[in-house]
This record gives C-alpha cells, structure tokens and sequence, in this order.
C-alpha cells in the first residue's frame, strides 16, 4: 500500500488553517499548516508535500507571489485559497501554475475533495475508488455496482465520481452546480433531476447509496 498524500497548507488565519489541517488528516491525509511563507524552501525540503494549499492574502509574501516558488522549488500540485473570487484573478492564479481555486467562504467537503481530485489528477491518489459494491474508476471513466457497468452519461459520472470522493460528507447543491457544472446561478433543480437519474441507475443494482439531507444536500454512504 502507498503512503498517504501529503498535504501542506499555508494560511495566517489560525481558526481555517487548523480547521483544514484537521479536515485533511481525517479524510486519510498527512497534513502540516504553517501562517506565511517564512523558509517556505526549507518547509517544502522537509515536509515534501504532494500538494500545497496556499492562501492568495498573507503577511509577507503573498500566496500568488509565493506560488512560482513553490512551483520551481517541489513536483507538487497547488490550490490557491482566497476571496479573490473575479475572473481576472482566477486565470493570474492558473497562469501561475495553480491547477485549482476555491473560493472563500468555503466548506472543507469542498476543500478536501478538490485536494483529493488534483491528486488524483496528477496520479497521486488511486484512479479507482470503491464504496461497498460500487467501483468507479476515474481513469477509464466507468462505473460498476454488483459487477455491473453502470449506463451513465457524462454528467451523472461526473456526479457521482464527486459524491465517490467526498463519500460520507453531505454536499450542498451549491456545491454540486459548482463542481459538476462549473457555476452556482443555475436552477438548483438541475441538481435534483440528476440525482435522481443516477440514483435509478444504481438503484438496479442494490440499495440505495445517495442519501438525501433534508435542507443540506446529498450523501454518498452505504448507511442512510
């Protein structure tokens, strides 16, 4: 078995540093959090992270000015962590080797499954993932439940495979329309009528996996 992905995270807000930190080493992770970029080198030499979470604001240097020299110091993904939430700032943020960006305010179902997506991108993290009999494996981009492959179409795989990485958390619907579709002004009903589409697919196979929570959003567990 491979080590846990390591995770370094860099913000001066103590309460969301360890709030992630923690969030990260329950989901399996090795994780460390620092409040600014001081001997950023010598934390990247020892820690060797496979992933840095990087606040855009801190004293000192800032997370975007920090970035290039994460990106030519260690092989390792970065996610940018801001409330610079404008267009602008997003394409500076790619432009300067983040492979991802959430937006602050945030929940750390969000956080964690996109550290677990970019991982998994990079090759870090296994490409299949099961969850009782459900096997979904991201690389070849199929799904089985019971042994069967599952008809899906591109969006209810790209559904699922986001409820297989934050399995046993609730997301939003927010959430989803974010991370499934890309934005959160659409129809929430969206949500819904394809939720209910992939459940009467995997529905046919075995008992129910996705769980609805009444005025929160959707589950992925074998418990209800």
């Amino acid at each position: 078995m491979s080590a846990p992905a390591r995770v370094l995270v860099f913000d001066d807000d103590e309460t969301i540093r360890l709030a992630v930190v923690l969030a990260l080493r329950a989901d399996g992770f090795v994780a460390e959090g620092a409040p600014d970029g001081t001997d950023l080198t010598e934390r990247l030499e020892k820690f060797r992270p496979d992933l840095v979470v990087l606040d855009w604001m801190m004293p000192g240097p800032s997370g975007i000015r920090l970035l290039p020299v994460v990106r030519a110091a260690a092989d390792t993904a970065v996610i940018m962590l801001t409330a610079r939430d404008e267009v602008d700032d997003r394409l500076r943020g790619f432009a300067e080797g983040a492979d991802d960006y959430v937006v602050k305010p945030f929940t750390m179902a969000e956080l964690v499954a996109r550290t677990g997506a970019v991982l998994r991108r990079r090759g870090r993290l296994p490409q299949t993932v099961s969850v009782g009999d459900l096997v979904v494996d991201a690389d070849a981009a199929t799904a089985h439940r019971a042994g069967t492959l599952l008809d899906l179409t591109a969006t209810e795989f790209r559904l699922l495979r986001l409820l297989v990485e934050s399995r046993g958390r609730t997301l939003s619907k927010a959430q989803i329309l974010t991370q499934v579709w890309g934005y959160d002004d659409y129809d929430v009903n969206l949500v819904e009528v394809h939720v209910s589409a992939l459940r009467r697919k995997m529905e046919t196979q075995g008992p129910r996996l996705v769980h609805t929570v009444r005025g929160l959003g959707y589950r992925l567990s074998e418990r209800s």
